[in-house]
């Protein structure tokens, strides 16, 4: 079988094939309205969102296409950043009171999900890494929330009015990044659209642009080469052999790794199971293949 080539050197259909597109998610829709719309425009037979947002939530939602729905997993705990409109139900003299209980929140949080949540409704917590406060205009605050995954901000805004002794609810949210993508080059469904149409008329610049090797997703799991005879194998269902490895981040057992070929091509997620050192036995199980 024939493996993919380098990222940098694929072509549209190979792009459309194994890509991701970093959409910036208009009002309305729901997120598998929005895949559904980019798998048409796409015409490929997969295309998946990695992380759902709410119809009326805009901002970042990662778009994975053909074999790239694979990896969807990766995205299941990536850190999240969003800029919600806090809507104050009383007037605050200044933003100093509300900058002090924001502090108070960040750190580790408690958490219920809501009753139409589609989680078991039990007591959890969630990591909230920062909370600032950007801008403070009538009973209208801007904060930014960078924190972890699956934090229910509408229930965050609550308790901070709670806590201001104000009370306080959700207006306007938008995502701002999942890692490890942001808002700074976000593209939209015309975005891709116009690419594809310039694509067909033999300009690939626009597409290159828009969608993005499915590799760029990988960017922050640790990584693992592997020789092209054992990626080969790998497609077939075969773990990774000693003898197969060439090199490997320096990681703990049970971690989940990315496995490239030399090219750069990505293979497959898995495992760290046996010593990299060794000469024989399995070193990576597998997860997911990628070829």
């Amino acid at each position: 079988m024939a493996l993919r080539g380098p990222p940098e050197d694929r072509s549209p259909a190979e792009l459309l094939s194994f890509g991701v597109l970093n959409l910036d998610k208009p009002p309305g829709p729901s997120a598998h309205q929005v895949a559904a719309w980019v798998r048409d425009l796409a015409v490929v037979e997969r295309a998946a969102h990695a992380g759902t947002l709410d119809p009326k939530v805009t901002g970042c939602l990662p778009m994975l296409l053909g074999d790239a729905t694979r990896m969807a997993q990766v995205f299941d705990d990536s850190d999240k950043e969003y800029v919600a409109v806090l809507e104050l139900h009383e007037r605050l003299a200044d933003s100093s009171s509300l900058e002090a209980v924001a502090d108070e929140f960040e750190g580790e949080i408690y958490q219920k999900p809501p009753k139409k949540s589609a989680v078991v409704r039990r007591l959890r917590s969630r990591e909230i890494f920062d909370l600032e406060v950007l801008e403070l205009e009538e009973r209208r605050a801007l904060v930014r929330i960078r924190c972890e995954s699956g934090t229910y901000i509408r229930k965050l805004c609550h308790d901070v009015g709670l806590a201001l002794g104000t009370g306080a609810h959700m207006g306007h949210l938008r995502r701002a990044g999942t890692d490890p993508f942001d808002d700074t080059d976000l593209s939209t469904l015309e975005d891709l659209s116009d690419a594809l149409a310039w694509a067909d008329e033999g300009d690939t610049e626009p597409l290159h642009e828009v969608v993005r090797p499915a590799e760029d997703a990988l960017v922050e799991l640790p990584s693992a080469t592997i020789a092209d005879s054992a990626a080969r194998e790998v497609a077939e269902g075969a773990p990774v052999y000693a003898p197969g490895l060439i090199d490997v981040d320096d990681v703990s057992q049970g971690t989940l790794v990315a496995c490239y070929t030399p090219a750069g091509a990505a293979v497959c997620l898995g495992r760290l199971v046996g010593d990299p050192d060794s000469d024989a036995g399995t070193v990576i199980e597998l997860e997911r293949v990628l070829v």
